[in-house]
């Protein structure tokens, strides 16, 4: 048995927080765990990329067509490592858009949203989900990457119990912000699970 997903997003959305705690639910379940991670340029603003395989993996890299499912925190980032997941995987992604620096000041363009949605569930099962607004609701914007969380383990692609995923996520996030992450991770859930998928 392996799997591997590739979480991706820009600088400052909880991209490696995220990756971090899969990695270690899986790793307190006892199984074998290769994590990665690759940062763009910028600290805040350039692009993500983590990747974490479970079981008989001996490389952190994730051939092309071989992910289970990409964790996207943003949709242009779904697209760029759309290449990496397979034909019957899923892509889960927020649906807001970071609009990078260069196109922001006139220097090239965004590609148009449902562009890429039509991209993406050309390739593979597309899950979209408005993380930022599901955030806020549980308390802070900050708790995005805790809903694409949520919304990921609701999709049953690796075999990690709940409990495994809230306990990590009690031992990294400070003790005054756990209940709000509690709430964003059961948000996130709940958005998949309304889906009916």
């Amino acid at each position: 048995m392996k799997q591997s997903v590739v979480i991706a997003g820009v600088g400052g959305q909880g991209v490696l927080t995220a990756a971090n705690i899969l990695a270690k639910a899986a790793l307190k379940e006892g199984h074998n765990v290769i994590a990665s991670e690759l940062h763009g340029m910028a600290q805040r603003g350039g692009d993500v990329e983590c990747t974490v395989r479970i079981g008989t993996v001996f490389s952190p890299i994730v051939a092309d067509e071989t992910a289970d499912a990409i964790i996207a925190f943003e949709p242009l980032e779904a697209l760029r490592n759309l290449k990496k997941v397979k034909r019957d995987g899923v892509v889960i992604t927020d649906i807001n858009p970071i609009i990078p620096p260069l196109i922001s000041i006139g220097l090239g363009s965004y590609e148009p949203l449902e562009s890429i949605f039509d991209t993406i569930a050309s390739h593979c099962r597309l899950i979209k989900i408005d993380a930022d607004e599901l955030a806020r609701k549980a308390g802070s914007i900050l708790t995005k990457n805790v809903v694409m969380l949520g919304a990921f383990h609701a999709l049953h692609v690796m075999p990690l119990r709940e409990e495994s995923i809230i306990a990590v996520i009690k031992e990294t996030i400070k003790e005054k912000y756990v209940d709000m992450n509690m709430n964003a991770f059961a948000m996130g859930k709940e958005a998949v699970q309304q889906k009916d998928i």
